[in-house]
């Protein structure tokens, strides 16, 4: 993969930020498992979404992929396809929520799946479904840290007893597939909720396409049966999580306007704002975006990470530069992301000069006054570190060298796009050369 070799600049102008990556996988779904055609528009084919969609072809769905829209038959129509393949291959490429979205579903029809995928999708514990195929005899084996799972059986109504501070992406997966089957289920959750913002947006997208789940407090789901996924057109709002890197931006005295958002979103990614806010920004609202600007220096804070983990990589950037001692924690899910992102954010924001120190579950920030730079980072092959680091550049006192940075596009192709619109100065860098 390349480097580039950021030079300290200061970001000005507008930025629209992408579709929402959380409510483009859910669309794409609930179309594809719908009655009739459905549009969705404002996509951005990242590789994680181009994973979703592949996947519900492979399922049986029709889509045609167009400029800034998809068009989508849906499996129960009349124009879909009727007779899917009786052994199916399921790519998930590094996405963990195609991963755990599709397996449930893909077990509402009969014959074998087999999901692979790449980069540390094979280490994304799968434990939760194993459960459950044991209990309902699924059959089922896997590989070891190598994502190659192959199932046999139908997924039947009936009690589901999940943890809350496993991966979300367990209860959506079931969600989705749930109100298919012949009879009713329910899903009982035994401890505290994480990650309620995301079971917020399937139950918001389910509702959009004609899906209702009776929610008891996050406690338990009631889920009918019989159900039909109505098709619908439907736009996909922006990225909370892709608009934290520019915000974080603006704070850190860049100047920079975020348009696309949705000010009442349902994603908890929105927590952003709230956090940003708390260290001591104030949100602008224009009528073409926002800005996030401070008039003193930015304070530390207590981050709880369990119900935002994928803004912490850039928030941690903020409190780096922060005064005093910021404490991130309930963060144990980030070691089990694209790459461990506590050590990965640990090592790289500290070769420009900041002060962190890693735990278990979380880091310790201490904060300083200036990141110097002059020195190569890498991104670990991760989307949101190598964001972070390419608005760390825009702080530093000298040019950094981040290595791999085209893993953007598993979420955000056009960023540096974006990043040079704004001013961003980089060129294409030989290491050791």
């Amino acid at each position: 993969m390349g480097n580039l070799k950021l030079h300290p600049t200061k970001l000005k102008g507008k930025v629209t930020i992408p579709p929402s990556k959380s409510m483009a996988h859910r669309a794409v779904i609930c179309a594809a498992l719908g009655d009739g055609v459905s549009k969705i528009e404002n996509i951005d084919y990242s590789d994680d979404i181009i994973a979703t969609i592949n996947a519900m072809v492979s399922l049986g769905a029709k889509i045609t992929k167009n400029e800034d829209h998809l068009e989508i038959i849906g499996l129960k129509s009349e124009q879909g396809q009727k007779n899917i393949e009786y052994q199916r291959v399921i790519d998930c490429n590094e996405s963990g929520s195609t991963l755990r979205f599709l397996v449930p579903i893909a077990a509402l029809f009969e014959g074998c799946n087999r999901f692979i995928g790449r980069g540390n999708l094979g280490k994304r514990p799968l434990d939760t479904y194993y459960d459950i195929f044991d209990k309902q005899d699924i059959k089922y084996c896997y590989s070891k840290d190598t994502l190659d799972l192959n199932t046999e059986g139908k997924l039947k109504p009936g009690e589901f007893e999940l943890k809350g501070n496993i991966s979300s992406q367990f209860i959506t997966g079931l969600l989705f597939a749930l109100p298919l089957l012949d009879g009713d289920s329910k899903i009982i959750i035994t401890t505290e909720l994480e990650s309620k913002g995301y079971i917020d947006l399937t139950l918001s997208a389910m509702r959009d396409f004609g899906i209702e789940i009776i929610n008891n407090d996050y406690k338990s789901f009631e889920i009918m049966g019989n159900q039909t996924y109505k098709s619908r057109n439907y736009r996909v709002e922006g990225d909370y999580s892709q608009a934290a890197f520019f915000l974080v931006g603006d704070v850190l005295s860049n100047n920079i306007i975020i348009d696309g958002l949705k000010l009442d979103s349902l994603q908890g990614d929105k927590e952003v704002i709230d956090i940003l806010e708390r260290m001591g920004m104030k949100l602008i609202k224009y009528s073409d975006g926002i800005l996030g600007k401070t008039d003193r220096n930015l304070k530390s804070t207590i981050i709880d990470a369990s119900q935002c983990p994928d803004i912490i990589p850039v928030i941690s950037l903020a409190a780096s530069l922060s005064e005093g001692t910021t404490e991130i924690i309930n963060a144990g899910r980030l070691r089990i992301k694209e790459c461990d992102r506590l050590t990965a954010v640990r090592s790289e924001l500290n070769k420009l000069g900041a002060n962190i120190t890693e735990k278990e579950d979380g880091l310790i920030i201490n904060g300083v006054k200036k990141l110097k730079g002059g020195t190569n980072v890498w991104s670990h092959k991760d989307h949101r570190i190598a964001m972070t680091l390419a608005i760390a550049s825009t702080v530093c006192e000298e040019p950094i060298i981040l290595e791999d940075y085209e893993c953007v596009s598993k979420s955000y192709p056009k960023f540096f796009d974006d990043f040079k619109v704004l001013g961003g100065k980089f060129d294409e860098w030989n290491v050791g050369k």
